[in-house]
């Protein structure tokens, strides 16, 4: 092990400067115990977190098992331990047994998902890692974390399998469950895995819902107090009222309208009192403040209505009528 990952090339090139070959003298070489250190049993390489693990393996001979201690079993359990897929590349010298002449180099390529290349001229030997390198299968999975109320669902299902380098085309659909609070914001955030391992934050897709308002508010023309802050017997006789409204969520408002001129005042907070008055004959409503614990003194033509609006826009109605006054 010269270095270690690097994106230097001036780093890369040094240390493939300071490599020899000695000693041997026999056909199989160390290559079991190097494939090993690479893996999590060595931990001689320091990959990102979110990296995608190539170990490309090239040669022209079949290596001692064990290597340094280390079997072929030790070094597929090695390998598969940090997630790398083997490139295995049996380079064809004319010389030696062959990189696969006991079945290792598919064996190990088999166990990592990785590929397998029998026969290749040394001259080939970049051009195969780079097909290697596009050709390897890629298993795409997910880790979905929703909200409560709140669920995806793919189309094709996953794990979906593909080769190194395809698109993964799938349609999603997003279902808000009909007991979903409303007015509620709802994330749902999906982390794609390609060989199961995190691909980086590109493959990280966050999705937020608004859940829609759709219940209405309530309203009512509820006994109203006189001035003294009494409700009276006769309350819907006398024209005391009050703007009753309540919903799901904050921000519910009433407006009052009069249904003989069609002219709407407010909106006013529920609780509001209000002294109504009908008076056939006037030409326009009008509102005036009232006195103590009544908050308006509306004149209309005909009867009222309430209309209750949440924030959301729903809205009830709900009618006020009182005896009109006698001339």
């Amino acid at each position: 092990m010269e270095t270690g990952l690097t994106g230097s090339q001036a780093t890369a090139q040094t240390a493939i400067d300071s490599l020899s070959a000695s000693g041997g003298g026999d056909t199989p070489e160390g290559q079991i115990n190097a494939l090993w250190e690479v893996g999590s049993g060595g931990d001689a390489i320091a990959f990102r977190p979110d990296s995608s693990r190539i170990v490309v393996w090239f040669g022209d001979a079949s290596g001692h098992d064990p290597s340094g201690g280390h079997s072929e079993a030790d070094a597929t359990a090695s390998l598969t331990g940090v997630g790398a897929q083997v490139i295995a590349i049996n380079v064809e010298s004319g010389g030696a047994d062959g990189l696969n002449a006991t079945g290792q180099a598919q064996r190990i390529a088999a166990a990592t998902s990785g590929t397998f290349f029998p026969s290749v001229t040394p001259g080939d030997v970049a051009s195969t890692i780079l097909a290697g390198l596009g050709n390897l299968p890629a298993e795409v999975t997910a880790n979905v974390s929703c909200a409560t109320g709140l669920s995806i669902a793919f189309t094709p299902s996953l794990p979906q399998t593909v080769t190194s380098g395809s698109d993964v085309v799938l349609d999603e659909a997003i279902t808000v469950a009909a007991d979903a609070p409303q007015g509620s914001t709802l994330t749902c955030t999906t982390t794609f895995l390609v060989n199961g391992a995190e691909a980086g934050p590109e493959f990280v897709q966050t999705v937020t819902i608004k859940v829609n308002d759709v219940t209405p508010p309530t309203v009512s023309c509820g006994p109203g107090v006189n001035p003294a802050g009494h409700t009276p017997g006769g309350w819907r006789n006398a024209g005391f009222f009050q703007m009753v409204a309540a919903d799901n969520l904050p921000g519910v408002s009433v407006t009052i309208s009069d249904t003989g001129t069609g002219t709407t005042f407010g909106p006013y907070a529920p609780g509001t009192y209000f002294k109504l008055t009908q008076a056939p004959g006037t030409s326009a409503s009008t509102v005036v403040p009232f006195q103590g614990a009544v908050d308006w003194h509306f004149t209309f033509k005909g009867d009222a209505t309430l209309t209750a609006t949440d924030a959301a826009g729903n809205t009830t109605t709900a009618s006020c009528s009182v005896p009109p006054k006698q001339k």
